[in-house]
């Protein structure tokens, strides 16, 4: 397997990213066309295609906004009571002490820390308030995930 780093961490779901969305945005562009491309023989047709796009465009919508809100809810929790365990197995100190100094971003970020990188990479996101891209790429030993689909 590859090894994991900034430049390759980013994952994609095959049936999502290049099947299904591409082809909803197909199935969107030709409904958009034939709105606006009926005849005047054909004058009717028109609020049909209207409505056929509406229904493109709120399937579209409701699937994204419904697989983001799902998986984004369990992995928010996951990703927060693995850096607890991972915080005070190093430490021997409760990370929920300073959560409430951390965003969900720079912990997620946080997380791909080396071990021996983890406990002073906290501290210096707490002192210099770094930005979750600005912690991944403050990272020297990647510790890859590769559990991610």
């Amino acid at each position: 397997m590859e090894n994991q780093n900034y430049a390759n961490h980013v994952r994609y779901y095959p049936a999502h990213h290049f099947v299904f969305y591409p082809l909803l945005t197909c199935l969107l562009g030709v409904s958009t066309y034939f709105m606006f491309n009926t005849g005047e023989r054909e004058a009717g047709r028109s609020p049909i295609w209207l409505c056929i796009t509406l229904v493109i465009l709120l399937v579209g919508w409701l699937s994204f906004m419904l697989r983001q809100h799902y998986a984004l809810g369990n992995q928010n929790r996951i990703v927060r009571i693995e850096m607890r365990f991972r915080y005070y197995v190093l430490t021997h100190k409760r990370l929920e002490a300073l959560e409430d100094r951390l965003s969900f971003g720079q912990i997620a970020a946080l997380r791909f820390a080396s071990d021996d990188e983890l406990p002073a990479l906290v501290q210096r996101t707490l002192t210099e308030n770094l930005r979750p891209d600005e912690i991944k790429k403050a990272i020297v030993n990647w510790l890859p995930d590769h559990m991610r689909r």
